[in-house]
């Protein structure tokens, strides 16, 4: 792989923590704040270089350590105090492998300087991608994307929400599940739409002792059941897959690339649900982007509630031609109204498809008055 240095040393770097209100909320397993979880946390981060181009990342922690164990509170004390006085006056990132851990952190910044250098050197975020594996990729000009749809108090809630989104154009659907709210939702479902791509997210709620559960889903036709047992777990997935008949994704449990060669190779589930906040970062999501594409294992783009900023990001991503699966990269409006940038995202009906970004940075450019309307909010809301 490619190593990326900008041609004019990094010469500051600000962070924006952000609030901003969500136009539906996702209610998932974790459960929810729900004054909070109405507004989605992340911090910002602006980087600079000395000739004056600059680029954006975003760090996708949220309010509290439920998916992961950062928070917008760890990713300032952590970018703030160490990752970032160790790359301002350098031209690359290395000063960053002195630390351990905090992926969210360091994907937001290690985007920021992506997007910096793809400017400095006239490319889109996603030529750069395709340049640090090597040049010769052909990427996609349209991302296939699903939508994500929420636990809901009613399975007539539930059935109005998905005919919202098929008659939006979205093609695959993915539903939340939880114990209680699993087998006989998914049933109601699939009776009353027989033939639409559909995958269920358990967000690790599930335990081996569910193996009767996961058997009866083998009879609904799902292209996956994501995440069903712990968020650390791969051994255990591997007891599951091959009792069923089902393909499982892992998400939480992928932090590497060695996790998803792991994960496959002791059949711990057949797809893999990427998303470069969890795994640190555009250069580890290259490494597990390449090991699936080279191994035929299904892979897609997972997303954690982006901005603008974020998902232009995560659409680059989404061009690469090892991202086989539709990701859930879903429209701009069915996340905020409006978004924190200019740019936004629309879904193309015709094909469930987005339009993939080809200006040169990132692609995407930051509303001041709606950034400091969100930095403000996110004042209020820390101060509860």
């Amino acid at each position: 792989m490619q190593k990326i240095e900008s041609q004019s040393p990094i010469q500051r770097v600000t962070l924006h923590p952000i609030a901003m209100p969500m136009v539906e909320v996702l209610i998932t397993s974790f459960g929810n704040d729900a004054e909070r979880d109405s507004l989605r946390a992340a911090v910002l981060v602006e980087l600079q270089l000395a000739n004056g181009t600059t680029g954006w990342g975003e760090v996708v922690a949220a309010w509290s350590p439920g998916y992961s164990y950062e928070t917008v509170g760890t990713a300032l004390h952590i970018l703030t105090d160490f990752f970032i006085p160790v790359v301002v006056g350098k031209r690359n990132l290395d000063g960053l492998r002195a630390y351990r851990g905090h992926p969210m952190a360091r994907m937001g910044l290690e985007a920021a300087f992506w997007a910096a250098v793809a400017e400095e050197r006239g490319l889109s975020l996603g030529d750069l991608l395709s340049f640090a594996v090597g040049g010769s990729v052909e990427r996609k000009k349209q991302v296939e994307v699903g939508v994500s749809i929420g636990i809901q108090p009613t399975y007539d809630q539930t059935l109005a929400i998905i005919d919202k989104r098929l008659k939006e154009g979205y093609r695959r659907i993915k539903l939340k599940i939880k114990p209680g709210w699993d087998i006989e939702m998914l049933r109601v479902v699939r009776s009353t739409f027989p033939d639409i791509l559909l995958m269920a997210d358990a967000n690790s709620a599930f335990s081996l002792s569910d193996i009767p559960l996961f058997k009866q889903m083998d009879s609904l036709n799902l292209m996956m059941i994501e995440q069903p047992l712990g968020h650390m777990d791969i051994y255990q997935h591997s007891k599951l897959q091959p009792q069923i008949g089902t393909p499982i994704c892992l998400d939480e449990s992928i932090h590497t690339v060695d996790d998803a060669r792991l994960a496959i190779e002791i059949g711990a589930g057949r797809i893999i649900n990427l998303k470069p906040g969890r795994v640190g970062g555009l250069v580890e999501s290259l490494r597990v982007h390449n090991f699936c594409h080279e191994n035929n294992v299904p892979l897609w783009i997972g997303g954690m509630l982006e901005t603008g900023i974020g998902r232009g990001a995560n659409l680059a991503m989404a061009s690469m031609p090892g991202v086989n699966l539709p990701s859930d990269l879903s429209a701009t409006n069915r996340y905020y109204d409006p978004d924190i940038t200019h740019e936004v995202f629309h879904l193309n009906p015709e094909n469930s498809t987005i339009n993939v970004l080809n200006t040169p940075g990132l692609g995407t450019h930051i509303h001041p008055e709606r950034l400091a309307q969100a930095k403000a909010q996110y004042q209020h809301m820390s101060r509860k």
